[in-house]
């Protein structure tokens, strides 16, 4: 017979080892962001090292994001059974060994290889750093806390692009991977040392899952309101801007905007930069003022709703300034859509079983961004001359975001009626 999971009423107080511990933990989400972006800017050096085409060459950071997304549910899962800091020590090594394999790879099978390693250590970071801020911040601090761990994922976003460029053309390909690797693996043996599951003397209050089937445990994540809420939000919020990283915002400001390159790799960093600030913001306000996150979230997804219909229906194609505003609000959804869909992801669910909530929920927005970054290529690639060529293409991102806006506010004002 499984055990009955032991619960206290009295929640973690927080404090300075609270934070020590986040901090050490959100270091390796830092990597980790830095792990998953960084083919970007070694993208042309990798084509030549691996003397592949870009079709080719492509499919390496969608096998990763691929990777990425199939195991969150499994991710969640096994942060349930084993725990964050054991999970985390789990997810760092793999990216290291990866990172490794890809620094000295010969040919573009073990590069793959290497990508699939960092896409599976990378699925096992984010989700325990946020049951961390579960297991040792009070409840009123976690959307602050979901914040800020956001804030330090765009940090790692942004140090993907030039740093890591600085570091290929001062190095080379070898040392910066290895360097990479290297830090991995001394952030994993910093978790080991520093980090603990729950605050000492919390020996009432269970940081382990009892072991449930699988099935049970998703339906207990998807029974609850709170999940089925942060999923839809996220799907709505998290993946148009998220999308516009990973591979389209770029081309889309040169060659849909008209936009010199320089010009628009420093808007596209300015934009996901400037947003950065509003996350910890958020995270008080909804602390304080829970009820505040509902109409923020949807506000957020309305917003990118608009914005996305102005840049598919706009006669001829939307005007520069509008463009690039779509883009802000964009990037601003993004920002906050941890802060909010992890927030909701929490209702209803044990602290101790937030794993598969929070799986699901990132399961959502990163599906939603693959599949919608797969069908813009498949459009671009039939109408690649075309006037209105990213009009079409960001139609599935416009489908997607609309019908998750849709679902958002019917359950919202369903729960409203209930309530």
């Amino acid at each position: 017979m499984a055990q009955r999971e032991e619960t206290v009423p009295v929640e973690p107080v927080g404090g300075a080892r609270a934070w020590i511990v986040w901090g050490v933990a959100v270091g390796g989400y830092f990597l980790a962001m830095l792990h998953r972006n960084g083919l970007g800017v070694a993208a042309l050096e990798a084509q030549e090292r691996f003397d592949v085409g870009p079709a080719l060459l492509s499919v390496l950071p969608m096998l990763q994001l691929l990777v990425y997304v199939l195991l969150q549910v499994p991710s969640g899962l096994l942060a349930d059974r084993l725990g964050p800091r054991h999970t985390l020590v789990i997810g760092m090594g793999a990216m290291s060994v990866g990172a490794c394999l890809f620094a000295l790879a010969p040919g573009v099978e073990a590069a793959v290889g290497g990508r699939f390693l960092i896409g599976l250590g990378d699925a096992l970071v984010f989700l325990n750093v946020i049951r961390l801020a579960a297991l040792w911040f009070p409840r009123s601090r976690y959307a602050l806390v979901s914040g800020l761990t956001g804030v330090v994922g765009g940090a790692g976003q942004v140090a993907s692009a030039a740093p890591l460029a600085w570091a290929l053309e001062g190095v080379g390909w070898v040392p910066a991977f290895l360097a990479t690797a290297g830090l991995t693996a001394l952030m994993a043996s910093l978790v080991l040392v520093i980090v603990r599951d729950r605050p000492a003397g919390a020996a009432g209050r269970a940081t382990v899952a009892a072991p449930i089937p699988v099935w049970e445990a998703l339906r207990e994540a998807l029974r609850a309101r709170g999940p089925r809420i942060g999923m839809v939000h996220h799907a709505a919020v998290m993946a148009p801007f998220t999308m516009m990283m990973v591979l389209w915002g770029y081309p889309f400001l040169v060659g849909g905007l008209g936009l010199a390159e320089g010009t628009a790799a420093l808007t596209l960093t300015a934009l996901a930069a400037g947003a950065l600030w509003t996350a910890p913001f958020a995270g008080a306000v909804i602390g304080r003022r829970p009820g505040a996150r509902v109409w923020l979230g949807l506000t957020l997804a309305t917003s990118a709703s608009t914005g996305l219909v102005l840049l598919v229906a706009w006669p001829g194609g939307a005007p520069t300034p509008v463009g690039v505003a779509v883009l802000a609000v964009l990037a601003l959804g993004q920002t906050l859509a941890p802060t909010i869909s992890f927030d909701f992801a929490r209702d209803g669910v044990p602290a101790s079983r937030t794993g598969v909530a929070s799986g699901l929920v990132n399961m959502a927005g990163f599906s939603t961004t693959v599949l919608c970054t797969v069908l813009a290529g498949s459009v671009l690639q039939v109408l690649p001359e075309a006037p209105t060529s990213f009009q079409w293409a960001f139609a599935p991102i416009c489908a997607t975001t609309l019908a998750a806006t849709v679902a958002l506010w019917a359950m919202v004002l369903r729960g409203t009626r209930r309530a």
